[in-house]
């Protein structure tokens, strides 16, 4: 055990070494066990979970990862590099109280149709862009309201995080089965084929909606990862609106797929994630300013 001295005063930072799932770290816990930061041994890179603790972290596992050769590198000392902190959060910077639909619900305010060029359109049977954003709208009301029921089971629902290049993901769940990044599409009244790597509506063109969703989930695992010190799985999941049948053929599919009323199926999951990691990745995900390089 070696003392780091904290702004407080004398602090014992018990350093201890975790090996498994092919990481070798060393974690810096306060005496009841509390973790404040770790190091990768193999790289040298520090990750501070306590920004009140940071000086004290830093301080020693640069200590411990110097006195220790890193592997197939004898004599070299590690160069150390903490990952970024957040800053502290902000009712402007919070996203749990975004609404579901507020990316699409902010283009209709500030680019939807005047009351002119609505009537037109309804009188030529002509379909807009706006038309669909209103659907859309309407599908991720719908899905949010069915997410945020899980709450009481553990989860936690976000809705409408924007990321960069004007881009957006519908939904986020975090909870002890993991986290899920989910697409709402409305089709309503239609009917939907699932294959491999596919969608149709209707029996029209593939869609490459499953592609997507991989991508998205993807993108938000790198976003968590770079401030979480451990592995953030997250799952794809495609949620169909108002679907008059659902069809799911694929046999290698990599994405959850679910009716609105079926992602209470997700509530009972667990084992991915404990309760202190699910409240962990939930300060991250509902702060906006992680996002905005994403």
């Amino acid at each position: 055990m070696l003392r780091a001295r904290s702004r407080g005063g004398l602090v014992d930072l018990n350093v201890t070494r975790w090996k498994r799932y092919g990481h070798d770290r060393l974690y810096a816990n306060l005496p009841d066990g509390t973790a404040v930061g770790w190091a990768d041994v193999k790289t040298g890179e520090i990750t501070v979970l306590r920004a009140e603790y940071r000086d004290d972290v830093i301080a020693v596992l640069t200590e411990h990862l110097q006195s220790r050769e890193p592997a197939g590198i004898p004599g070299e000392t590690p160069q150390t590099e903490v990952r970024p902190l957040l800053p502290p959060l902000t009712p402007a910077d919070d996203l749990a109280g975004t609404p579901p639909g507020d990316s699409l619900r902010e283009l209709l305010d500030g680019s939807g149709p005047s009351l002119a060029e609505r009537v037109i359109a309804r009188l030529l049977r002509r379909r807009t862009e706006w038309d669909s954003w209103r659907k859309g709208l309407a599908g991720e009301k719908r899905v949010g309201a069915e997410l945020n029921r899980l709450a009481r089971h553990g989860w936690h629902a976000l809705h409408s995080i924007r990321l960069a290049n004007n881009v957006d993901v519908d939904h986020l769940l975090i909870g002890p089965g993991g986290v899920f990044s989910i697409n709402t599409k409305h089709h309503h009244n239609r009917a939907v084929w699932v294959g491999d790597d596919s969608v149709k509506v209707d029996h029209g063109k593939p869609a490459p909606y499953a592609r997507k969703s991989r991508a998205e989930a993807k993108r938000v695992g790198r976003v968590l990862e770079r401030y979480c010190p451990f592995p953030v799985p997250v799952e794809p999941v495609l949620v169909f609106v108002g679907v008059t049948d659902l069809k799911v053929v694929a046999t290698q599919l990599s994405v959850r797929v679910y009716r609105e009323r079926e992602v209470a199926a997700l509530a009972p999951l667990t084992g991915v994630l404990t309760a202190a990691q699910v409240e962990q990745v939930y300060s991250i995900a509902r702060h906006r300013q992680a996002w905005i390089r994403a």
